[in-house]
């Protein structure tokens, strides 16, 4: 009978790296970035909300902008009722940059964290002031 116990340890080491790579991966990683709020255009605003509350937005803007591309394009709706009742124009410029003006400081610091490249800007105009 041959011995083969060298390749059988080996064999689960290798399995062992490959189960925990994913706990291991992000060790070195910085922590998000942190955005600043504080820009001229949001001191200006005397009520100081986005259209919806700020974990929201932080967690799902996406799918929100997903939606409303969706009501514009396809269906011809522009107002969003927000979850107090409240209406806002379905408009990158009329809504989110008119506060988060500064696109490299605000959308890209994020984005390029996360390693998500959106298509926003493949329709809409980069903003002045802030743009690549």
């Amino acid at each position: 009978m041959i011995y083969s116990g060298g390749k059988i340890f080996a064999g689960l080491g290798i399995f062992l790296v490959l189960l925990t790579l994913p706990f291991w991966y992000g060790k070195g990683r910085t922590a998000p970035p942190a955005l600043s709020l504080d820009t001229p255009e949001i001191r200006k605003l005397s009520v100081k909300k986005c259209v919806e509350p700020t974990p929201y937005m932080k967690a799902s803007h996406m799918e929100l902008l997903d939606r409303w591309r969706d009501a514009v394009v396809r269906d011809g709706r522009h107002l969003y009722a927000n979850h107090e009742g409240k209406n806002f124009p379905m408009s990158l410029s009329q809504t989110c940059l008119g506060c988060h003006s500064n696109k490299e400081k605000f959308c890209d610091a994020c984005h390029s964290y996360s390693g998500v490249k959106p298509n926003c800007w493949a329709c809409h105009v980069v903003p002045k002031g802030g743009g690549t």
